[in-house]
């Protein structure tokens, strides 16, 4: 197993059980435990685990929000796989909202050059990148810009988008469950989320399998507001299930 596959290992296993030891994982690793001891450092060194005593746990349970550089690069794979089948998705034409996210912001090297879209975007990197496209005519949204994920937020983002009405909507989630719908860790966050739901004619969430069972401070959707969750093969059978009993149609790529 590879340093980077070991990482990603200990990250689900931190995410899914709230801590993890470091003597287990040589164990479960078959790996010595200084090896160990070096991968946590470098997934503290990344943002996305916080060393305690004898192991770490993850950033989400002490209630920080991972900058976006640290979440870009876990599940890399699941999430250019949930990006390339969210392009399915675009319509012929018209207009797109899409949400600021590591997962999201894959779309920027992806979109089709076939069509004429009008992109409307949160995400000040991305709107970079689809400025490139000369088939796409690209809306940034402005505002208050978070240091922690690079999107504008606050008033003249809420206004921009309380006078439109697009297509299809390409939305990111911090987490979503059954019991409390799509949740980030910041209001204002949220807020725009939330005004982006409103704005569309059909949802789509973009959210790898980590994500899902996961709830943050702020509510900005519940689930039958979603057409359509694409997710990873990370996700069970049947917790997906359970997801689309909510109200998604559930896509597992």
């Amino acid at each position: 197993m590879y340093a980077e596959e070991r990482q990603e290992h200990i990250l689900r296993a931190a995410r899914a059980i709230g801590r993890v030891d470091v003597g287990e994982l040589a164990v479960e690793l078959d790996v010595a435990p200084e090896t160990i001891r070096k991968d946590l450092t470098a997934l503290e060194r990344v943002g996305v685990l916080r060393r305690v005593h004898g192991g770490a746990i993850p950033v989400e349970r002490l209630g920080f929000e991972p900058p976006v550089a640290a979440r870009d690069v876990v599940l890399t794979a699941e999430k250019e796989r949930i990006a390339k089948a969210a392009i399915a998705e675009l319509p012929e034409e018209g207009a797109v909202l899409i949400d600021a996210g590591t997962t999201t912001a894959r779309l920027g090297d992806l979109m089709p050059t076939d069509r004429e879209l009008t992109v409307v975007t949160n995400a000040l990197s991305l709107a970079g990148r689809l400025a490139a496209f000369p088939n796409l005519t690209v809306l940034l949204l402005g505002g208050r810009v978070r240091s922690r994920t690079l999107a504008s937020v606050d008033p003249w983002a809420m206004s921009a988008l309380s006078g439109i009405y697009v297509d299809l909507a390409l939305l990111a989630t911090n987490g979503v469950s059954v019991e409390r719908g799509l949740t980030t860790p910041d209001p204002a966050e949220a807020a725009v989320k939330t005004a982006m739901v409103a704005a569309a004619r059909r949802v789509v969430l973009l959210a790898d399998h980590t994500k899902v069972g996961r709830d943050h401070f702020a509510r900005f959707a519940e689930l039958d507001a979603v057409d359509l969750l694409i997710t990873d093969t990370g996700l069970d059978e049947r917790t997906a299930a359970e997801l689309a009993e909510a109200g998604p149609r559930v896509q597992r790529v």
